[in-house]
């Protein structure tokens, strides 16, 4: 009896504490953030190779710190502390490199490759600001907003290219860069971020912080700190890369209110000595960095492996027989999306996401090269004055991004059905490796046309060389029926 009466008081207290506890306590306590599902803006594996591509032009172009360098190990632990949180189904495989720049910035690339300068490093006052840089960075890539501009700034077309820039196909990696705002000229990578894609990188960058340990008002401060310091406008190239959503800080306060109260640990010795080892780092100004790539004075003693430089990074596929590529006698009609041709009944037809199409046999592309085939797309011409304008760019191009790639000759008037186009051969490299291992040359038939809605549409016909003549016949017959709206 005793105890029962004991418990009955008990729980009588408890019910009028219950009653008596205020509803916005209740709202204060909260429940504990989750990050968003970002689903997919293109196939994982290609955004992944794609910034391993670009990944090369960097340590091209920019001074980075080994990883072995002490300052580097630091970033790299930082990092590798917020992605532990991040779910495994939403991940990235993130890398963290230092760049020896003094300017304050750091940026992402598709796939997960991160840069932070080493101004960035001593610009932090706290572990907890470098946190807030690092982790915005991180959302960007969990966000895909790099490859989300492209869709926004040059159309879906673009996003079909994902899929031919892995290999030797048209268009590589440095058409690629230039469509998704990032562009690697005089040593500096430019990622232009839309303010909306800030803010959601800012509440992505919270979470990661929150659930690291660290308070993600810092990283809003740390921003905000940049802002006033350059007085409100120009200032570090991150303001540049990253405007200023606005009201930061609160956006952030706001955002983080109702989460459960946790400890932070927003500092320690491990950041102070490594923002004094970077004190010790030769670091250069954008400008230096610029004349330092033009008079080619980098050379970065470490790369990391993905980031190949020479043929070993592009696409092969060994030696293919000509029977398991050569078109059958019959053809079918694709017609879907604007697009109607015809292509022979042993052939593939597959449609990447940005709705671009690739027809070839089953043997002759893989996700890292087509060697056999043909390769419809649009393009969106920059200030074209004129169709021939508008295929010099595209070619020119085409030309840059593919080591190798040269122009056969000048583009000749063509009509396709009635509409005005333009035709010119191209001279490559074959992902086809001949019996002594050795690539072939590649042959690519492009032919442009003007599109009613000012784009250019282009179909580029592809194969090794040695077969080309057998397969043009084919070739022309897939142009004579095609038709793009």
């Amino acid at each position: 009896m005793t105890f029962s009466c004991r418990y009955s008081r008990a729980l009588a207290v408890l019910l009028a504490v219950l009653i008596a506890f205020p509803a916005w306590m209740w709202a204060a306590i909260g429940t504990s953030p989750t990050l968003p599902d970002p689903g997919l803006a293109a196939p994982k594996d290609q955004q992944i190779q794609l910034g391993q591509k670009a990944m090369a032009e960097i340590y091209k172009q920019m001074p980075v710190l080994p990883d072995s360098s002490p300052v580097t190990q630091y970033v790299q632990s930082l990092g590798r502390k917020l992605d532990a949180v991040i779910p495994q189904q939403y991940n990235w495989p993130y890398q963290f490199h230092v760049v020896q720049q003094k300017d304050i910035n750091a940026f992402a690339l598709p796939g997960g490759p991160i840069f932070v300068n080493v101004g960035t490093i001593l610009a932090a006052d706290n572990e907890a600001e470098l946190a807030g840089v690092i982790a915005h960075e991180m959302s960007h890539v969990y966000m895909q907003h790099s490859v989300k501009q492209m869709q926004k700034s040059t159309g879906p077309n673009i996003l079909a290219g994902l899929g031919q820039i892995l290999g030797q196909m048209i268009g590589g990696v440095g058409g690629a860069i230039a469509s998704i705002g990032g562009q690697i000229t005089g040593g500096m990578l430019v990622m232009k971020y839309s303010r909306q894609d800030e803010a959601q990188a800012d509440a992505v960058g919270a979470i990661i912080m929150y659930k690291a340990g660290y308070n993600p008002v810092y990283m809003a401060q740390f921003f905000q700190k940049l802002q006033q310091r350059s007085g409100g406008s120009g200032g570090p190239q991150f303001l540049s890369d990253h405007p200023n959503p606005g009201n930061r800080v609160q956006a952030v306060q706001d955002e983080i209110r109702n989460w459960p109260p946790r400890q932070y640990q927003n500092n320690n010795q491990q950041f102070m000595a490594a923002k004094q080892q970077a004190s010790g780092v030769q670091a250069y100004t954008a400008q230096q960095i610029q004349e330092m790539a033009k008079s080619g004075q980098i050379h970065n003693t470490s790369v990391p492996a993905g980031a190949q430089t020479g043929p070993a990074a592009q696409g092969t596929m060994g030696n293919v027989a000509s029977q398991q590529v050569m078109p059958s006698g019959s053809f079918q009609t694709y017609q879907q999306g604007g697009i109607s041709i015809q292509y022979p009944s042993n052939w593939q037809v597959n449609q990447n996401q940005g709705g671009g199409l690739l027809i070839a046999p089953a043997a002759g592309a893989t996700q890292a090269a087509i060697a056999y085939g043909a390769l419809i797309n649009a393009a969106q011409p920059q200030s074209a004055t004129s169709l021939e304008d508008a295929t010099n760019q595209l070619i020119a191009s085409i030309v840059q991004s593919n080591p190798g790639m040269r122009q056969s000759g000048t583009p000749q008037n063509i009509r396709v059905n009635g509409v005005a186009g333009k035709s010119v051969d191209l001279m490559g490299t074959s992902p086809i490796q001949g019996p002594n291992r050795q690539p072939l040359q590649e042959h690519d038939w492009l032919v442009t046309l003007q599109r009613p809605n000012g784009q250019l549409g282009y179909l580029i016909f592809i194969a090794p060389q040695r077969d080309f003549s057998r397969l043009r016949p084919t070739f022309e017959q897939m142009l004579r029926t095609f038709h793009m709206r």
